[in-house]
């Protein structure tokens, strides 16, 4: 039926857009910009409809959401940051029936996932920032996943991206990709020192944390990588407690995935963070039943603490 033909993990940082304006921070995130378009540039070569954003800054308290409105049109100011984001202007088409039948399918697992058709409520800046120089013309439908999770399990979100999966490829008519928005580590710095931390991460030890990350990633050690993440999300401060990178990994297999990521754009520091893009080869999985290390990860996940 149809395609998962491309999985990313990306950064939204703020500091992205200031790289466009007039002023100080003009050029200083064209990496990132240049990341984005060589993403975008693939999914379009690719034949990709539409693309589903794990979003680590839509909060949510209980169960799992689907933003499917039909279309995207507004002016977005950042609650927790407006000097860095104000009045940045956004639109683009979504995918109502697409958010649906991820919303169902997950359920059908027994993941609780509703989806928003009928909506007034707009997307969060994980989304924003990376369709405001991926999808400039307008070409792909987005669709956005809540992902900053604050009571559900590591475990669960696995499983919503391994639905997720199966819906795209087993009920729709279409070419989909997947992006994980968040940080690797998100230790922000502490307040009155964010200009000192602008290109700094906050501490030797979450940077070694990071490159060790990457170089698993880069390796293909999912088995290794999987293990670690409830703890790796807890001690290194992960953005949205790395719900959204539990989801991309669902969708390719969990610890059973044997792509190797590629970076697109090198490790970068903001405000503290660590940041990057990547893209992660989508290789054919069993499509029949969850990958059984998937499974355990709820274990590990609660010893280190309910909200994760």
């Amino acid at each position: 039926m149809g395609k998962l033909a491309l999985a990313a993990k990306v950064t939204h940082v703020p500091s992205i857009y200031l790289s466009e304006l007039d002023g100080p921070r003009k050029g200083t995130r064209q990496d990132a910009i240049d990341g984005f378009k060589i993403i975008a540039q693939r999914c379009a070569d690719l034949g990709v409809d539409t693309i589903v954003v794990f979003d680590t800054h839509w909060l949510v308290n209980a169960g799992y959401h689907i933003n499917c409105a039909p279309h995207f049109q507004g002016s977005y100011t950042s609650n927790e940051l407006p000097h860095f984001i104000r009045n940045m202007g956004f639109e683009f088409p979504g995918n109502p029936a697409l958010g649906k039948l991820l919303a169902e399918t997950a359920k059908a697992a027994g993941v609780d996932t509703l989806a928003h058709d009928e909506t007034t409520l707009d997307p969060e800046y994980g989304t924003l920032v990376p369709m405001r120089y991926m999808n400039t013309d307008q070409r792909f439908k987005v669709v956005s996943v809540s992902a900053m999770c604050m009571a559900h399990y590591l475990n669960d979100s696995a499983r919503l991206g391994w639905a997720i999966r199966r819906a795209i490829e087993d009920h729709y008519d279409g070419t989909v990709a997947i992006l994980a928005s968040g940080s690797l580590s998100h230790r922000f710095a502490q307040n009155g020192l964010a200009p000192d931390f602008a290109f700094k991460i906050w501490s030797p030890f979450l940077e070694q944390l990071d490159q060790e990350v990457i170089r698993q990633w880069k390796a293909g050690e999912w088995e290794t990588f999987c293990g670690m993440l409830p703890e790796y999300a807890a001690k290194g401060h992960g953005e949205g407690f790395m719900h959204d990178t539990a989801m991309l990994l669902g969708a390719l297999g969990w610890s059973a995935y044997d792509g190797k990521a590629e970076i697109i754009t090198p490790y970068f520091a903001a405000s503290g963070t660590g940041q990057l893009n990547a893209v992660f080869p989508v290789t054919p999985q069993d499509g029949h039943a969850i990958p059984a290390a998937q499974a355990s990860a709820s274990g590990a996940a609660e010893a280190m603490t309910a909200r994760l």
